[in-house]
């Protein structure tokens, strides 16, 4: 069932054309993750479908009764309202029903107590702070809550993920998967775009195309995309050239030509080939490192009772690349400040060699008047920088860094946030930094920008620190992980972040976390997690039960045949589009049958994690 239509879509802010007379639809229980360069539009985008901004030309057609729910990059409150009280009023009028399953409706004691959960779930154990006195943050998270809460058969999210760690981001991927409405979200976690969509929306050059894929199924089809692109233009130059060759022919000829084939010719000279991609082109920049260079020693930092880190000794050495993770609040960003020397520890020492130049990335875009040209903000770094090519002017640099000479002279207030943390990124990496710290440098950067950034620091002369909840962006970039553990105690494991996880879970397995980190308790001594395999007198042997062996034996041809099933469906719906309601029977078998095909593979699983363990008796 179709949710959303728009047709001829165009839209410009200031000088800029954001939509080009392009259209684009949501269908039920859609899962639709938006992408595209900062500045491109998606926020616009965003607002378009939640009906809080109209476009300049073309239609908007929303279903009768459609409900939508936005989450906005930077929430509004009512001031005095408590976090709980935001959250009842938002959803005030509604009757609450979980996941948007159909599961009736709840009295409004129950709204609260599941927000209670989530809030929790998202950090929060005081539900009676005002939300005046939240970070942005925690602002972010409350409204996340609220939207995760409302009744909505459409969620509109704008970054989602930002200011999640590792273990929210977790949960709200497995809650999205599970929710049964249609959603829509700008998220550059390349990660939990894999996990959660089932469509790919790209703005690009004004237009949009749609992927009907996750994340790694759209970088193959727009791949082969531009590949059928690529070869419509070989063909469309070749046959110029021959009709080139028959206009240019002498004047006699040039008295017969039929007007068709003038017409034929000149409608190949005029046609536009695809404009190639622009890429975030930088080269590796920094200045020299000595022998000596960032040294911790016993570092202890604490704020009341709460210790974030104590004793903490590591000397940094070049080309280090560090990742530091851990819980929202549990010293992340304070360790960085103490590196950079914006904090002074309350004991221990930090040492910096003579020849550090250290270019510190933080969460905010500290002073950036926004009343400053682009171009005069980066010639405040640099007018020039030195690379392997040469010499750079500060505008070659924007160029590069997709910011054209129409921007350049445009001041900073009317770039987009994106835009802004792209802009802020430059300048520090043109002051030729040979320490880098990145404090969470995945937030509001597009997915293209961090692509060129982790290709940038992969010939980066220097050391890397970075703050990041990207699983992704870890894997691809680090090679070691500092992780806050609670308690004041920081751990080192060697690789990135899907190594740390194995790492963890061998460490401490379930129930036996530690100490600040969650339920259970804490390891004794340095053999934790490793499991005797000596079974106590009388213990009664794991076997599958006569039902279960069957299932066991048939469940994987159970899964293919769905799967099959839910392949043959995507045909017949692409055979459809023109008849809505043969389309709307599909889309409802095929939600079922991927419905069916989540509870198979959860049980697979779990057969699987029993087999395992039989055959390890």
């Amino acid at each position: 069932m179709n949710l959303l239509t728009i047709e001829h879509l165009t839209k410009s802010y200031t000088e800029r054309l954001l939509f080009d007379d392009t259209s684009f639809s949501i269908n039920e229980g859609e899962k639709i993750g938006l992408i595209g360069i900062n500045g491109t539009g998606k926020s616009t985008l965003l607002k378009i479908v939640a009906g809080l901004e109209e476009p300049d030309d073309g239609s908007v057609v929303r279903g009768r009764n459609l409900d939508i729910r936005f989450l906005s990059q930077n929430p509004k409150f009512h001031d005095g309202d408590t976090i709980l009280e935001s959250i009842v009023r938002e959803n005030e009028g509604h009757t609450h029903n979980p996941l948007n399953a159909g599961e009736g409706d709840f009295p409004m004691w129950d709204l609260e107590s599941q927000a209670k959960t989530m809030l929790t779930k998202l950090g929060f154990t005081d539900f009676d702070d005002r939300v005046e006195t939240l970070s942005g943050g925690q602002r972010k998270r409350v409204a996340l809550v609220s939207v995760l809460l409302s009744t909505a058969d459409l969620l509109v999210l704008d970054e989602p993920t930002n200011h999640l760690d590792s273990a929210m981001a977790d949960w709200l991927e497995t809650y999205l998967r599970r929710f049964n409405g249609a959603l829509l979200m700008v998220t550059h976690d390349r990660y939990f775009l894999d996990s959660v969509t089932n469509r790919i929306v790209e703005l690009d050059k004004g237009k949009i195309y749609s992927y009907q894929a996750n994340y790694e199924g759209y970088l193959e089809l727009k791949a082969q995309r531009l590949d059928m692109e690529q070869a419509t233009e070989r063909k469309r130059q070749s046959l110029l050239r021959v009709e080139l060759e028959w206009m240019q022919r002498g004047a006699r000829a040039r008295s017969t030509k039929q007007k068709a084939h003038i017409e034929r010719f000149e409608t190949l000279r005029d046609q536009k080939g695809p404009e190639a991609d622009q890429n975030v082109e930088l080269d590796s920049v920094s200045s020299r490192l000595g022998r000596t260079t960032v040294e911790l020693e016993d570092i202890s930092k604490a704020y009341g009772d709460k210790v974030l880190m104590r004793d903490f000794t590591y000397i940094f050495l070049k080309n280090d690349r560090i990742g530091i993770i851990g819980p929202n609040g549990s010293g992340k960003s304070t360790l960085m400040k103490i590196i950079a020397g914006w904090l002074e520890p309350d004991a221990g020492h930090v040492t910096v060699g003579q020849t550090v130049k250290m270019g510190y990335f933080s969460q905010e875009n500290e002073a950036m008047d926004g009343s400053v040209k682009v171009i005069d903000y980066i010639r405040g770094a640099a007018e020039y920088v030195k690379t392997k090519d040469g010499s750079i002017s500060a505008s070659q640099m924007l160029e590069r860094f997709l910011f054209p000479a129409s921007v350049q002279y445009t001041v900073i207030d009317k770039l987009s946030g994106g835009e802004k943390r792209r802009l802020y990124l430059l300048r520090i990496l043109m002051e030729a930094p040979n320490v880098l710290l990145l404090d969470e440098p995945t937030n509001d950067l597009d997915i293209q920008t961090l692509t060129i950034l982790e290709d940038y620091l992969d010939s980066f002369q220097g050391i890397v620190i970075t703050v990041s909840h990207d699983r992704y962006f870890l894997d691809r970039v680090v090679r070691r992980i500092f992780a806050f553990e609670g308690e004041g105690r920081v751990a080192q494991y060697e690789g990135g972040y899907t190594d740390y996880q194995a790492a963890f879970a061998e460490k401490y397995p379930e129930g036996m976390l530690p100490a600040g980190m969650g339920a259970g308790k804490k390891p004794s001594d340095g053999k934790e997690g490793k499991k005797t395999t000596e079974k106590p007198k009388g213990e009664k042997k794991l076997r599958f039960s006569f039902k279960e062996q069957r299932e066991w034996d048939t469940i994987e041809d159970t899964i293919a045949a769905v799967e099959e099933k839910i392949a043959d469906l995507d045909a017949q719906i692409e055979k459809s589009v023109s008849n809505y309601t043969k389309l709307n029977e599909l889309m409802e078998e095929k939600r079922i049958q991927e419905q069916l095909l989540e509870e198979k593979m959860e049980r697979w699983m779990i057969l699987n994690d029993l087999a395992e363990r039989i055959e390890k008796q």
